[in-house]
Order: structure tokens, then C-alpha cells, then sequence
């Protein structure tokens, strides 16, 4: 027999059937409420568009599983950063996910630019549930790791470029560690998130992890807050703090405000605008544009 669970949303009750282990198996039970899943970060994580959330990918149920595909780009005066990926969430536990990202510069001397980033991701639920534990003041904890590799630098050739460590990065490859905590409070429509990494990263990695200002890891803070309109409408603010390892690149910190739409759980739209701060001292000037991400899954 299966199990019923009652939860009410919005005002509206929902009753959520789990599917039984051998059905759960062959398909999604699609059992999470919509927008729970978050959306797909930049790197790929489930959570905003610049953090990753305690929220695991996917609306797969504590006995299913769940996957989702993303595009997203961003493109600001004088950049364009583009990241596609995928990723699996396993009995809203388990977050599995590939993401590659290609950064492309349009204003002269960067004009012929292209920078990329493979990153490996994997998040683990340590304790607590979202939507469940409305009777408790904790939030959702995740721990998760993020195995990043940047490639070859192109469209440098003539200032002898070709790899990050000419730009003075310590190394191309590198690992970020982050222990998230998000908590959702129906009854106000809130998210509110927090989320703490270890990184060496430069632009996220893609110029490279350490530098020669500094080859250490460091703790930096990332939070989200959201509201949420209706459950199909999300809107919120993101912002992130970031290293500054090299000496040509005053790396800034990241935010955005966003807006997030989830037509159904197979599908949702996030567009925001977003400020990521000036890329390396050859264009000192702040960049902001515009950020939209496609997501689709089950």
C-alpha cells in the first residue's frame, strides 16, 4: 500500500503519494513540491543562479530520483558567460551533477577570449528537510564539492597566453568544499539560504585556482533570500563573496536579483540581473547584464 502524505502550500493541501520502491526504481515519482528542487547555479549545483542550496536537484522523492538539464548565459557590456550541464538528484538525498562553462570577451584586447570550465559536482544532504520540518527552527544542511579543471586559454596567442598559470594562477585544476543551509518557511513564503565555501578559485576557475597574491584557501559567505508569489513564482536576491589571489584581477563579489517561473515540474525560466564586478585589470570596468536560464527536467 502506499503511503499519503498531507502538506498544505499556499493554503492549498496537497496529498503526495510515494511510490512504492520497486515502481520508484524504473521512474521519477515526481513527489516534491514544485520549485523545491531550486533551479540550476552556474556550476551546475541545484540552488539561485550564483549559490548552491541545501535543496537537492530533481523532484524525485526520499524513495525516487530525479534529473534535470540546464542552459543558462549571462551577458554583461563587454562578456559573455555560457554553462550548460546536468543534474541528478537520488532519493532527495544524493546531488550528482556536470557542468561546463565558456566565458567569451567582446571589447578589445579581450575581444578573441574564450576561457572554459568542467566542473564535477557532487552535494550530500547531512540533516533536516525544507518543506517537512516547519515545526522546527533548523534548516536543511548539505555538504557538497565542486572538482573544477580549466582549459586552454585561447585568443591570446599574441601576448604569448595560452595557459592560466601565465596569468598567474597557481594551478588549472582545483576543488571547492561548501557546507549549505537553507530554510523554507511556508507560512511567510520564504527562502532564506546560507552557504559557506572553501575555494582557491579565481572567477569561479576560470582563471585558475591560487594566485600570486595568495595560494590558500579561504572561507567565503554566500546567500540567497527568496519570496515566494505563488507556487509557480520566485523572486529573490543572491550575492556571493570571491577571493582576489591575482594580481590582474581585482576580482569583485557577485550578486543578482532574480525572478524564477516554474510553468510545471518539467520545466522553469529564471532571468535576472546580475553584477560579477570587473574581469582582470586589461578592462577594469564593472560589468552587469543580463542572466537567463533554462531549465528542464523531471
Amino acid at each position: 500500500m502506499q503511503d499519503t502524505i498531507h502538506r498544505c502550500f499556499f493554503g492549498a493541501c496537497l496529498i503526495v503519494a510515494s511510490a512504492p520502491p520497486a515502481l520508484a526504481q524504473q521512474r521519477p515519482d515526481l513527489g516534491k513540491l514544485t520549485a523545491t528542487g531550486g533551479v540550476s547555479q552556474l556550476e551546475g549545483a541545484g540552488g539561485g543562479g550564483l549559490t548552491p542550496w541545501a535543496l537537492i536537484s530533481g523532484y524525485g522523492s526520499r524513495d525516487s530520483w530525479g534529473a534535470n538539464a540546464h542552459l543558462t548565459s549571462v551577458r554583461t557590456q563587454d562578456y559573455r558567460l555560457d554553462s550548460a550541464g546536468v543534474a541528478v538528484g537520488i532519493a532527495d538525498r544524493v546531488e550528482l551533477s556536470l557542468a561546463q562553462q565558456q566565458f567569451s570577451g567582446s571589447l578589445a584586447p579581450l575581444d578573441q577570449l574564450v576561457l572554459k570550465l568542467d566542473i564535477v559536482g557532487v552535494k550530500v544532504k547531512l540533516r533536516g528537510d525544507a518543506v517537512y520540518d516547519q515545526d522546527v527552527p533548523w534548516p536543511q544542511l548539505a555538504a557538497g564539492i565542486m572538482v573544477k579543471r580549466a582549459g586552454v586559454v585561447q585568443g591570446l596567442g599574441a601576448l604569448g597566453v595560452e595557459r592560466v598559470g601565465q596569468l598567474g594562477a597557481s594551478d588549472d585544476q582545483g576543488v571547492d568544499y561548501y557546507l549549505a543551509a537553507t530554510k523554507l518557511v511556508l507560512d511567510q513564503s520564504l527562502l532564506l539560504s546560507a552557504t559557506v565555501r572553501a575555494t582557491k578559485a579565481n572567477q569561479m576557475g576560470l582563471l585558475g585556482f591560487g594566485g600570486d597574491r595568495r595560494d590558500r584557501y579561504q572561507a567565503m559567505l554566500e546567500v540567497s533570500g527568496a519570496y515566494l508569489f505563488s507556487r509557480q513564482l520566485v523572486g529573490g536576491i543572491e550575492y556571493r563573496q570571491k577571493p582576489r589571489n591575482l594580481a590582474m584581477d581585482n576580482e569583485k563579489d557577485y550578486a543578482d536579483v532574480f525572478i524564477a517561473w516554474f510553468p510545471s515540474k518539467h520545466l522553469s525560466v529564471t532571468a535576472a540581473y546580475a553584477t560579477l564586478g570587473d574581469i582582470t585589470v586589461l578592462n577594469p570596468r564593472r560589468q552587469r547584464g543580463l542572466y537567463l536560464s533554462l531549465q528542464a527536467g523531471f
